[in-house]
């Protein structure tokens, strides 16, 4: 293969099987679950990277559900954000992630950044609750329950948070370990259909693990939940801080 080839067919690794296709990545009737919670303001603190700066010890624990992504397939992903400010903007900065599918790993690591881990979260229906877990292993990190459809909710403030930035601390080493890339990414989820979205009772509970540790940033008081369905796509994403500059 000669180098003018290699630079043309190169955005993935492998360079002749990539382990994702180019975007645009649309997901159908993706389902969330969000359950914000207050915790300790320092660990908080300590855990989010300047220039991005915590304004209120909160936490977002998401169960997200998406049977139909364009390139991705059918998998689940969970994890924690942190509300954020960069600059004065308001946002959602992705603490950590764990999902069930090797193409969004692969991908969502190398074009924007997401700090994403193999596990297998659930989101399911069980009777009268909405259910969301996580296994790392052998072992269950998180579970997180929902009354089901109890209340409608407000669309207006849920479409706004859907079209919020969201920020990535996106980290690639060089071949002797130093980093290459440690940089600040800002994205946007993008032609956003929102189907619904509903209230209910909700409770969250996280356990301590080695390398899947949720449970560091504990929950001192569940301040609300959330359940919405929508089609989305992922915007790809920009650089708004570069460490290495």
């Amino acid at each position: 293969m000669k180098e003018t080839d290699v630079k043309k067919k190169a955005f993935a690794m492998p360079l002749t099987s990539p382990a994702y296709p180019i975007g645009p990545y649309r997901f159908y009737h993706r389902e969330f679950l969000i359950i914000t919670y207050r915790t300790d303001p320092q660990k908080l603190r300590e855990l989010v990277p300047e220039p991005l700066q915590v304004e209120e010890p909160l936490v977002k624990f998401e169960f997200i559900r998406m049977p139909d992504s364009t390139g991705f397939g059918d998998y689940t992903e969970s994890g924690q954000v942190i509300p954020v400010t960069l600059n004065g903007k308001k946002g959602g900065y992705s603490h950590c992630m764990f999902l069930n599918d090797h193409p969004p790993i692969a991908g969502g690591r190398e074009l924007w950044g997401f700090p994403k881990k193999l596990a297998q979260p659930t989101l399911r229906a069980e009777i009268d609750t909405l259910v969301g877990t996580i296994d790392y292993g052998p072992v269950r990190i998180a579970t997180g329950t929902m009354g089901y459809k109890h209340k409608a909710a407000d669309l207006g403030p849920v479409m706004a948070s859907l079209q919020a930035p969201n920020f990535l601390l996106k980290i690639i080493p060089h071949v002797d370990g130093t980093p290459r890339i440690c940089e600040i990414v800002e994205y946007y989820l993008e032609d956003i259909d929102l189907k619904g979205a509903w209230t209910g009772p909700v409770a969250l509970n996280l356990a301590y693990h080695a390398l899947a540790p949720v449970a560091e940033l504990p929950v001192l008081e569940v301040v609300s939940g959330i359940h919405i369905i929508a089609d989305i796509t992922l915007g790809l994403g920009k650089v708004v801080h570069d460490y290495l500059a």
